[in-house]
């Protein structure tokens, strides 16, 4: 078994963890999430932990490992959540929540609009700040990936989208 799976999830007070059908789900006070369990791979819950076990072929060690990973950032995820910051650097270059849209103002010759999935919400302190915020720890990072995919930083003035404890490098101008 995987070293990551051997250590169990600790289930904090008001979070509810159930295993039915293959499927875990785990509900919080605000939200809850699901994960359907890979098979081979069971789920105990005692005293308060979680434990993942599964038998000890190679492939579904490793996948315990994932799944209690998984898992933790489900119960991370109805507890406190999580979220990503990201920053527009760039003259000119504008972020507004409009509804369920995100509009952005990237020096293209069009504006961008970026339609907010369901079950996060999207926030812009200021024209050059985006946060966005979620239970689920995946589609948080996949939307801030989104965002950033639009207009990365480049090399050369660093102007972009990037993630606000990012350090882009840049490069030397060409001298004559």
């Amino acid at each position: 078994m995987s070293r990551v799976a051997r250590m169990p999830v600790k289930i904090p007070a008001g979070v509810q963890i159930s295993a039915a059908g293959g499927v875990v789900t785990v509900k919080g006070a605000k939200t809850s999430l699901s994960l359907s369990l890979p098979k081979l791979v069971e789920l105990e819950i005692k005293d308060g932990e979680a434990h993942v076990t599964a038998e000890s072929i190679k492939i579904n060690a490793a996948m315990s490992g994932t799944v209690r990973a998984l898992l933790a950032n489900m119960v991370g995820g109805v507890t406190k959540g999580y979220e990503e910051k990201l920053t527009l650097v760039g003259v000119g270059y504008r972020a507004a929540v409009q509804g369920r849209k995100l509009n952005l103002s990237l020096g293209f010759s069009h504006p961008v609009e970026y339609a907010i999935p369901e079950g996060l919400t999207v926030e812009t302190p200021s024209q050059t700040e985006i946060v966005i915020k979620g239970a689920d720890k995946q589609a948080v990072g996949l939307a801030a990936a989104k965002i950033r995919a639009y207009r990365p930083p480049e090399p050369y003035k660093g102007k972009g989208v990037r993630y606000s404890n990012e350090k882009v490098s840049l490069k030397e101008a060409k001298k004559k």
